[in-house]
């Protein structure tokens, strides 16, 4: 009877939880479209003249930074993004010796526990650093294919986008952390 309550409990709060997320969701949208507003209507009246970037410059600009953030969650990223080299050089390895540091994902989901890592982080991780990362913080995998799991788990819930192959990072970042 008390773990049922108590799951009752859980399910209240995790309906919670979906609620808040729904509402930044929608407050992260306004935010966007009132920035791309602003952008436009910015970049539109030729203020060039008080110092502002030309539309080149600022698209060399984001083609310059390998962390630009995507238009929408939703959209792939484009295959001029990242080149097979670069992506060859960005996978890190899969480490056989990890040594467990801390048990602080012991009692965690992989949502949960990879949720942390990329606030911790501020920018996005692959599947198999994530996974030397959930290791050394003592989660407990228990398929045979961990890091196929970690990938599935983080495709299949919608806080996590890809922004590479086997890369991910949080949808929505910090407000204080986008400045």
């Amino acid at each position: 009877m008390h773990l049922a309550a108590r799951l009752r409990e859980l399910e209240t709060e995790a309906d919670n939880v979906r609620a808040e997320l729904a509402e930044m969701d929608t407050l992260a949208s306004q935010t966007e479209a009132a920035i791309y507003r602003l952008l436009t209507s910015v970049l539109s009246s030729g203020n060039l003249s008080l110092g502002l970037p030309s539309d080149a410059e600022l698209e060399a600009a984001m083609r310059q930074s390998h962390h630009a953030p995507q238009a929408h969650p939703s959209q792939p990223p484009t295959r001029q993004s990242y080149t097979a080299v670069e992506r060859r050089q960005q996978i890190p390895t899969v480490r056989n010796n990890v040594e467990v540091l801390s048990d602080r994902f012991m009692d965690r989901t992989i949502p949960q526990a990879v949720t942390l890592l990329l606030r911790e982080e501020g920018g996005p991780l692959h599947v198999n650093e994530i996974y030397n990362r959930l290791l050394e913080g003592g989660f407990k995998f228990t398929g045979q294919n961990p890091t196929i799991s970690v990938a599935v788990s983080l495709n299949r819930n919608s806080r996590f986008r890809k922004v590479a192959p086997g890369t991910f990072d949080l949808v929505m970042r910090d407000a204080s952390k986008a400045s």
